[in-house]
């Protein structure tokens, strides 16, 4: 292990990671999520091409108002001044609308560009690539180890097997915590976002309860 990085080196690493990629792309980073996506790139892209018609508020805004006075038979999208009772006072048009800077954006409420998606995962390989290179350490290996052996199986189909249904069963998590343990642990619980932070203590307290099993009772 003295050939990795230390803790708080790892931890500084994390860090800048997250914080960059959050400042870049006004959005959480997940790997779970952008896996996804990518898998259903036809689907999202299709889902893109629609957010692109109405990429500009006002244009929405107006869009929906036109279509909103056409289906109530009040003209077409001009809007008209009211007629208020003789003594009342004609209400300011800052009380009948909030400003354009009270409500966030449409636009930040739609999910990264897929492209991004697609570029974290291949960065990530290919990071790991590098990494592996450099130090000296890469070769091609079809195990888990000596440590899955030992534990586990030394049985290429039951270790292919358990691979399987371990996938499955991180699947079936990440979609049941709404995260995987990068959005929780890096995003959610850097934001202090109390479902974050739950999700990541079952996270870390479930790999530690299977970790003393693993090693110390069977």
């Amino acid at each position: 292990m003295s050939n990795y990085w230390p803790w708080w080196a790892g931890a500084i690493g994390l860090a800048l990671v997250t914080i960059n990629y959050t400042l870049t792309t006004d959005r959480s980073f997940g790997v779970s999520s952008a896996w996804d996506r990518v898998l259903h790139w036809r689907r999202e892209r299709h889902l893109e091409e629609m957010d692109e018609e109405f990429a500009d508020d006002q244009a929405l805004a107006e869009a929906l108002a036109a279509a909103t006075a056409e289906h109530f038979g009040t003209g077409t999208g001009a809007s008209t001044p009211l007629q208020v009772p003789y003594g009342n006072s004609q209400p300011l048009e800052a009380d009948t609308a909030p400003a354009a800077s009270e409500s966030p954006a449409a636009t930040s409420l739609r999910p990264a560009p897929l492209v991004t998606q697609a570029a974290l995962l291949i960065s990530i390989f290919l990071g790991g690539l590098i990494a592996a290179v450099t130090s000296g350490r890469f070769h091609l290996r079809y195990d888990m180890g000596p440590g899955f052996r030992n534990l586990v199986s030394a049985n290429p189909t039951t270790m292919i097997a358990l691979l399987f249904v371990g996938g499955v069963l991180v699947g079936f998590g990440t979609r049941l915590a709404g995260g995987c343990s990068s959005g929780h642990g890096l995003s959610g619980c850097g934001r202090l976002r109390p479902v974050s932070i739950v999700a990541t203590a079952v996270f870390f307290g479930t790999a530690i309860v299977v970790s003393f099993l693993l090693w110390k009772v069977i």
